[in-house]
């Protein structure tokens, strides 16, 4: 999950960021809100999320929320404000935010905001009741859990194998799960797993692969995540099933 956070207090985002790194979220964190708006613009990355302080340089997070419904994005939005008046309120939510948490607040109540936001956007995108959107994502064999940030395989001969990863590991077999038998380039891969200003080495890709192979037991085999040889990788969801 990529999330993008607008915060000018440079304290308070790296608090939130160090908090969202934990729980595998990738984050590209900004501190000034035109910077923001014009990376939006080039719309290079996929977010699931998003986090905009009210009051920032340049653009604000009102502005930022009305520009993406302007232009019909439905990019959740967590709004972070010093207001707590009741017409201020109804100004950011009729801005186009999702929800809105009031500083000071607490890193747990955060990150539930955080979690009912997905769950909202997987309901309306999916059409499912809320009970039906647990803290699993499941794709054929695999299933991962967001909770522990645990891979539960199952085998054709009925037994289960329980992972433990790391969280470069969660999301990249995340990623892959989210886009079952797709090929997925080592650009694409970098561009939604590192945030804005990182550069891996060139084979940053390839070995974060190896070590989760090497995890699932498959060092020697690509049963599972597939090199598609100068285009990229591929999650084998039928190669997966039938293990």
């Amino acid at each position: 999950m990529r999330l993008i956070l607008v915060e000018d207090e440079a304290d308070l985002g790296a608090a939130i960021k160090q908090v969202l790194s934990h729980e595998a979220y990738v984050v590209d964190w900004f501190l000034d809100g035109t910077q923001a708006w014009q990376y939006l613009e080039t719309g290079w990355t996929e977010y699931t999320l998003a986090i905009f302080d009210w009051m920032l340089p340049g653009v604000s997070g009102v502005e930022l929320c009305r520009w993406l419904r302007d232009r019909q994005l439905t990019l959740p939005v967590l709004m972070l404000t010093a207001k707590d008046r009741m017409e201020e309120k109804i100004i950011g939510l009729d801005s186009g935010a999702d929800d809105y948490l009031v500083k000071p607040f607490d890193m747990a109540e955060l990150l539930a905001r955080l979690r009912a936001l997905q769950r909202r956007a997987s309901y309306v995108g999916a059409m499912l009741t809320p009970q039906q959107q647990p803290r699993r994502l499941q794709v054929g064999s695999l299933t991962l859990n967001y909770s522990t940030h645990e891979l539960t395989r199952q085998y054709s001969n009925g037994e289960k194998q329980v992972f433990s990863l790391t969280v470069k590991e969660f999301q990249l077999l995340e990623y892959f799960m989210r886009h079952p038998n797709q090929i997925l380039s080592r650009d694409q891969i970098i561009n939604q797993l590192w945030e804005i200003g990182a550069e891996p080495v060139s084979n940053v890709v390839a070995a974060q692969i190896r070590l989760l192979r090497r995890k699932l037991g498959e060092e020697d085999t690509e049963s599972l995540i597939e090199t598609i040889y100068g285009v990229g990788y591929r999650l084998n969801i039928q190669a997966a099933d039938f293990c």
